[in-house]
């Protein structure tokens, strides 16, 4: 354990065997996962709020967490599980209230095709997670003919018919955020960075990066009251860029769409056509051992489908899957709040079963890294989903013991290795 709360800590650095208070690595552990899970719910909650929506229930749990946690008024064991479950059913709540809100501002997403190619002219690129950041940009650079390309987890609003409607949403550049430092020096634009997963920026670039809302960087010019007329101006001062024939990535299986065709997906699953469904996603790292998601999907059989969703899908969403009976084996419902979406359409297919969710043919194979990734997993907890796989590897976060019990009561796994896994969740 290691925490440094308060002016009492051993050594006046830190408590890394047993607190000065009394509590120990398990407790401090829990609370170490609470405090990331609420990261996670502040980063859904704040999106919805900039549109304008919020959940009384969901402030109230953060204050009650917060003050559970960082004033160490409670060490007891039992209840601080009760309060990790509690944080994943208030993050549903705030994934909920983030996707009503997107929907009712921007229409409900559909299938779409995104080039990855270049039109010719000036141009902006926006990364980070803020649709309402894109809309307003879209708005002030289509009166400019500034073309605007998205990057990262802003791929999956091509989806949404409020932002598909301007003609200079022209494309998507670019993969996950551990690469923007090498794609951002080599997009010759004017580039926006908004909310999270914006890494400091070269030097080379500097000069063209912009960020807006919450996100800062140093050095780096800083929109206030998405007034974007500064990005514009400097993405019309650069050269512009070059027509480049590019690949095209599908996105937009939100699961108002799914549910829509549900009826196809019960029908090849009773017949057979359709043997397993497979949750690969999540949150996108630098790690090698991360190229197990690529190896995993590449083979999984032709009669099952692969639901992705988050910047983890980069490590595949290139790939042509086929489909079965038209129905896409590969489906992008877009960005990590979206596991709303994938958690929607298992229940609706455990109602059209007359099962639970963990009886049906689905199996949830999740990469891990930042607070939304973690809040999403104990979402799924705190609804009772089992037999989850994560990596690749542990959360430092979860003590032995800890881990140990969520493994005993949810059968929560560690990815081995794509064969040997993919054999057991199809046995």
């Amino acid at each position: 354990m290691f925490c440094y709360q308060c002016e009492q800590t051993a050594g006046g650095t830190g408590c890394t065997k047993v607190g000065v208070c009394g509590k120990n690595e398990d407790v401090a552990g829990l609370q170490d996962a609470l405090i990331i899970g609420l990261k996670g719910i502040a980063a859904y909650a704040y999106h919805a709020g900039e549109l304008g929506y919020r959940d009384e229930k969901v402030d109230a749990f953060m204050h009650d967490a917060l003050f559970t946690t960082l004033t160490n008024v409670n060490f007891d064991l039992e209840n601080l599980v009760a309060k990790v479950l509690q944080c994943g059913e208030m993050n549903l709540r705030a994934m909920e209230l983030l996707d009503k809100a997107n929907v009712e501002r921007f229409g409900s997403p559909g299938p779409t095709t995104v080039s990855t190619g270049f039109k010719p002219g000036p141009a902006v690129l926006i990364t980070g997670h803020d649709l309402l950041d894109l809309y307003e940009l879209l708005k002030q650079a289509e009166a400019q003919g500034v073309n605007v390309y998205t990057h990262g987890e802003m791929l999956p609003a091509h989806a949404y018919p409020e932002l598909r409607k301007f003609k200079n949403l022209v494309g998507h550049y670019g993969t996950a955020w551990q690469n923007q430092k090498k794609e951002f020096e080599e997009f010759p634009g004017a580039i926006l960075g908004t909310t999270n997963c914006v890494l400091i920026p070269k030097e080379t670039y500097k000069d063209r990066m912009f960020t807006c809302g919450i996100a800062r960087l140093p050095g780096v010019t800083h929109i206030e009251n998405r007034d974007f007329s500064a990005v514009i101006a400097r993405a019309k001062e650069l050269q512009p860029l070059p027509e480049k024939q590019g690949g095209t990535l599908t996105t937009g299986f939100h699961h108002n769409f799914i549910l829509s065709i549900a009826d196809k997906v019960i029908a090849a699953v009773k017949a057979g056509k359709i043997r397993h469904i497979f949750l690969v996603g999540g949150c996108e790292g630098a790690k090698s051992s991360r190229s197990y998601y690529t190896e995993l999907v590449k083979q999984i059989p032709d009669d099952c489908l692969v639901i992705t969703l988050g910047c983890g899908k980069y490590r595949f969403n290139y790939m042509d899957l086929g489909d079965i009976d038209g129905i896409p084996r590969l489906l992008d419902m877009g960005q990590c709040n979206n596991a709303y979406s994938a958690i929607q359409v298992a229940v609706a297919l455990a109602g059209a079963f007359n099962c639970g969710v963990n009886d049906l043919p689905l199996s949830l194979v999740l990469s891990w890294f930042e607070q939304k990734a973690v809040a999403i997993l104990f979402t799924l907890l705190h609804l009772g989903v089992k037999n989850i796989r994560i990596g690749p590897s542990a959360p430092a976060f979860l003590t032995p013991n800890v881990l140990s019990v969520i493994q005993q009561n949810y059968g929560l796994k560690l990815i081995t290795t794509p064969e040997q896994d993919l054999h057991d969740m199809l046995a």
